[in-house]
């Protein structure tokens, strides 16, 4: 019955715990909440299929496969990329998702940009494991001028002496005097900053602004939102489960 007569949008956010009824009544009167697109106000009703806004970023999405969860979060930086809640900056309670997400990869505290997070378990070891070859690309302003000899160097890879490895090779462009853009295959502990440190360069800012074929657009620092239908059409291509 539900489903033909709607819910209260009060009584649903409520139940998926992102507030109470009378803070979503409020929120709605602020003009914070949209469906499909729409401010709605106190006492609209939510039907199967519909998509739900708050603040901008998408809490329910009508072309997501039910169950699956997918967000890409435009984390600030000081944010922690942890689920662990005894850390008061964690990235969990920052987004503040209605269900039980995880990041997937991280971001380091200094560095800001995007990070995906998800509630399926796959996902994480298909995105992040090495052999997948998936990229992820980075800007990175450092504390001095940029030298054709740093941009061989970091290409061709990094030998980082505090992990006792080898970086793999690397596709780096240098895009002003003290900016590059860096792309890896690879995920290691702080890598960029080891890379530059190796070479005598300081990191001053360091930005993720793509994985794979998810990118910051649309989303303005401290937002996030789901993935499209097309972007899981296209990561299930990607990682074989298409």
């Amino acid at each position: 019955m539900e489903e033909i007569e709607g819910i209260r949008l009060n009584k649903y956010l409520s139940g998926m715990g992102v507030c109470s009824r009378r803070e979503a009544d409020r929120m709605m009167a602020e003009g914070r909440i949209r469906i499909d697109g729409e401010t709605v106000g106190p006492g609209a009703r939510i039907f199967l299929g519909q998509q739900v806004e708050l603040d901008g970023n998408v809490l329910q999405t009508k072309d997501a496969e039910p169950g699956r969860v997918l967000l890409l979060c435009n984390k600030p930086m000081g944010i922690v990329c942890t689920t662990d809640r005894r850390e008061k900056d964690n990235i969990i309670d920052f987004i503040h998702y209605p269900e039980r997400i995880y990041p997937i990869g991280r971001l380091d505290k200094d560095s800001h940009g995007l990070i995906l997070l998800t509630n399926v378990g796959y996902l994480h070891n298909e995105i992040t494991r090495a052999a997948g070859g998936h990229e992820k690309e980075y800007l990175v302003r450092v504390d001095r001028r940029i030298t054709a000899d740093f941009v061989r160097r970091m290409s061709s890879g990094v030998y980082l002496s505090e992990l006792s490895c080898m970086t793999a090779p690397a596709k780096v462009k240098k895009l002003s005097e003290r900016t590059f853009s860096i792309v890896l295959t690879q995920g290691k502990n702080r890598q960029i900053r080891r890379m530059c440190r190796e070479c005598s360069y300081g990191v001053v800012d360091l930005e993720r602004i793509r994985v794979m074929h998810f990118t910051l657009e649309g989303l303005s620092e401290g937002e996030f939102r789901a993935a499209t239908e097309e972007e899981w059409k296209l990561l299930d291509a990607k990682i074989g489960r298409a």
